[in-house]
């Protein structure tokens, strides 16, 4: 694939996004207090939020939003499916840290799941 993008039109963007950002980040709200801007991605985090929402699923945990459990085993699967997939995409990039959490976490949704769906 040819990018009709010259060096010069991508730095202009990625410039253009950087000043955005730091707009973003000055904002205040109407009381003149700073806007508190949400934390900087993380992998662990962002693992850890799939793996919640997988739990949430499987109805071993309460949906913090409806205070109600439910089981929804096809959401469950897809989800892990996602971390699984991430896993493998990630390979050879994650810190040992990263490694041990994703596996961690994957093999205790994938026994939680087998034994919710038995019943």
């Amino acid at each position: 694939m040819v990018s009709d993008m010259s060096d010069e039109n991508v730095n202009h963007i990625d410039e253009g996004w950087k000043e955005a950002v730091k707009k973003e980040k000055e904002k205040t709200d109407q009381s003149g207090e700073q806007v508190a801007m949400p934390p900087k991605p993380d992998f662990n985090f962002f693992i850890s939020s799939l793996a919640i929402e997988a739990l949430m699923a499987m109805g071993e945990m309460e949906n913090p939003f409806t205070k109600e459990r439910s089981i929804n085993l096809k959401q469950a699967q897809y989800l892990i499916d996602a971390i699984d997939m991430l896993r493998e995409k990630s390979k050879g990039n994650l810190t040992a840290e990263e490694t041990t959490l994703i596996n961690d976490i994957l093999a205790d949704l994938k026994m939680r799941y087998v034994n919710k769906a038995k019943l």
